[in-house]
């Protein structure tokens, strides 16, 4: 598992990537890319805590948990 993750990157960086992407997961995405406290190099969960301290609403930590199943399996 640790090499798979190796192999994609940190979660913070893949969901960078994902700002052209549609739904909610773009949107986070977006929202990501301009905020200068986001954890590039992080996992999904100071990714979640970093939306529990901007008090960021309900889609998106649903959204968080949708790209984190989709970094999951590549």
């Amino acid at each position: 598992m640790i090499e798979a993750q190796a192999e994609r990157g940190p979660f913070g960086r893949w969901l960078l990537m994902q700002v052209e992407r549609g739904g909610l997961v773009g949107e986070l995405a977006k929202g990501a890319t301009g905020d200068r406290g986001f954890p590039r190099d992080g996992d999904p969960e100071a990714v979640r805590k970093r939306l529990s301290i901007l008090q960021a609403d309900g889609d998106m930590f649903e959204a968080l948990d949708e790209a984190e199943l989709d970094w999951a399996s590549y």
